[in-house]
């Protein structure tokens, strides 16, 4: 169990702010709306903040979207994927987003190629939890997720909807611990870079002789196309907002910056100077 009680605060507590404007050829009244502003956590994921920007663009919307219009996000073009962590997505378009992160909110057009639908809040539970069992699965065989009891399902669910950390980290403890015999026997991870797939194989935290894998080891395993680290010439790589050194053991980082879904997610980007 991660006790380091101040780091996981300190990762819970990281916000984005952001700009919201409706798209312009969705405007159905003369005056343009202010933009609406928001300070984001990291952890969440956009569907869960965003009640009060669609009824502050309520009234500059045809009917039609009011009642029908299925809400979702871009980003200089892109749809932006409401079941990644909002600190993924930030961190996957961070070297050409400024802060505030700028974003344009649709009712209309919905990119059934690109998005999957979101019809209400049950759906981001839904998919929260069958990331959590996911990982559970990989850390520890299920074990731990199946021998809790459906109200600390929903004190994990109802503690990360509602950004509280002690209610959440009560449960989500347990679903941490990996000591001794309960080490994880894989770390659940997931590696996003821009225009591709999420890339996810099993990976164990220790050698065949008890030492740590550092997320050097991992990055070779899962990315072996690359040459791990003269990598880091040309590529950043991304945990919660933050660039760790490669010889970080990757347990570590898995009990430390995992998102609420218990995974690590890692950030593959192209460095800013090395575009080309």
């Amino acid at each position: 169990m991660a006790e380091d009680r101040e780091i996981l605060r300190e990762v819970w507590e990281g916000r984005i702010p952001v700009c919201i404007n409706l798209a312009k050829e969705e405007l159905d009244t003369v005056e343009e709306p202010d933009p609406y502003y928001l300070l984001v956590p990291r952890q969440s994921y956009f569907p869960l903040v965003m009640d009060k920007v669609q009824k502050h663009f309520l009234k500059h919307m045809s009917t039609e979207n009011q009642e029908h219009g299925e809400m979702w996000l871009e980003f200089e073009g892109q749809p932006l994927k409401w079941h990644y962590p909002i600190g993924v997505l930030f961190d996957l378009h961070r070297n050409s987003a400024s802060l505030p992160w700028n974003l344009i909110v649709h009712f209309q057009n919905f990119p059934e190629d690109e998005l999957l639908h979101c019809p209400n809040k049950e759906a981001v539970e839904a998919h929260f939890m069958a990331t959590v069992k996911e990982a559970d699965v990989l850390k520890h065989r299920s074990q731990v997720i199946n021998g809790m009891q459906k109200k600390d399902h929903k004190q994990l669910w109802t503690g990360f909807q509602n950004d509280k950390f002690d209610q959440f980290w009560s449960v989500n403890r347990k679903l941490m611990e990996s000591e001794g015999e309960d080490v994880f026997k894989y770390i659940p991870f997931r590696i996003h870079q821009p225009d591709s797939l999420p890339v996810q194989k099993l990976f164990k935290p220790l050698d065949d002789s008890g030492e740590p894998h550092t997320l050097t080891r991992l990055l070779k395993t899962a990315l072996p196309d690359y040459d791990w680290p003269d990598e880091l010439k040309y590529k950043d790589v991304i945990i919660q907002g933050i660039k760790p050194r490669l010889d970080t053991p990757v347990l570590w980082l898995s009990e430390h910056l995992s998102y609420p879904d218990n995974f690590l997610h890692i950030c593959v980007i192209p460095r800013i100077d090395h575009e080309d």
